[in-house]
């Protein structure tokens, strides 16, 4: 399988299948690119599917500093670079949905559409208030054991047994570093764009049609205010878990294929 250096001693491991319109999976935070295995087989029948491991993540490197989306987002451009993808259609699922929204941001040339997949940002102060307490658990003693209290929100009754498992596998095999900086930059650092008013504003500046598939309909609403580009969707899967493209595959791809179709 590929790998592709990508500066800053950052190696990052990726597959690539299929042929067509270039189109880059993303992965959620403590996960990595087998999270795209119920679907990369569907989409690679049309498209040439380009699946990452994000620093940190994976098969790909760890740093010791700069576990943060803003600088996946930027690995990201390098990879597009090297392998001489001049466009691409880019999803994402959570903490993938900011790093592929600062990709859109950042280097627009690069992106002509996005799907965001239950989105890491968007989130109320309410929901931010209990984040430092998390982020101080994640830098303790007991890491792995906080990120999987964390990872409890991610699923309900809905969640297959299998899911669960293979996310608290993963979970316990990331370095608790990489879990606490990726963390604290998604929603407490100075530059995060996970939590509200500064979502509003930096995702505002995304030029490019988005496909946004939510579980919650409050956030769901919100973001459909924010959107421009006339293509542009908002869908809600109420009563799913976060994890909503593993629980429902088969409609993910069925949703996003017709969706990529409008382009």
């Amino acid at each position: 399988m590929p790998y592709a250096d990508v500066g800053g001693n950052v190696r990052l491991f990726y597959t690539d299948d299929g042929d067509g319109p270039p189109l880059l999976l993303v992965h959620g935070w403590g996960a990595d690119s087998h999270q795209w295995s119920w679907h990369i087989d569907a989409l690679a029948a049309e498209h040439r599917v380009i699946a990452p491991d994000l620093r940190g993540h994976g098969y790909s490197s760890v740093p010791d500093t700069g576990n943060t989306p803003r600088m996946m987002a930027e690995d990201l451009h390098h990879l597009l670079s090297r392998l001489g993808v001049q466009q691409v259609i880019a999803a994402g699922h959570s903490m993938g949905a900011q790093v592929v929204s600062i990709l859109a941001v950042e280097h627009p040339e690069q992106v002509r559409g996005l799907v965001a997949v239950d989105p890491g940002y968007g989130m109320t102060a309410g929901i931010a208030r209990g984040f430092p307490e998390m982020i101080a658990g994640l830098r303790g003693e007991h890491p792995h054991a906080v990120a999987e209290a964390i990872d409890e929100w991610c699923t309900n009754a809905a969640t297959p047994a299998v899911i669960r498992r293979w996310h608290k596998r993963r979970l316990y095999g990331m370095p608790p570093h990489v879990l606490a900086q990726a963390f604290e930059a998604m929603f407490t650092g100075p530059d995060a764009i996970g939590v509200r008013p500064a979502s509003d504003d930096y995702l505002a500046r995304r030029q490019c049609p988005v496909l946004s598939i939510w579980s919650d309909p409050e956030r769901a609403k919100w973001e459909a205010g924010l959107l421009k580009h006339p293509a542009s969707k908002v869908v809600c899967w109420e009563g799913s878990g976060h994890r909503l493209h593993e629980e429902r595959p088969a409609e993910f791809v069925h949703l996003a294929r017709g969706w990529l179709g409008t382009l």
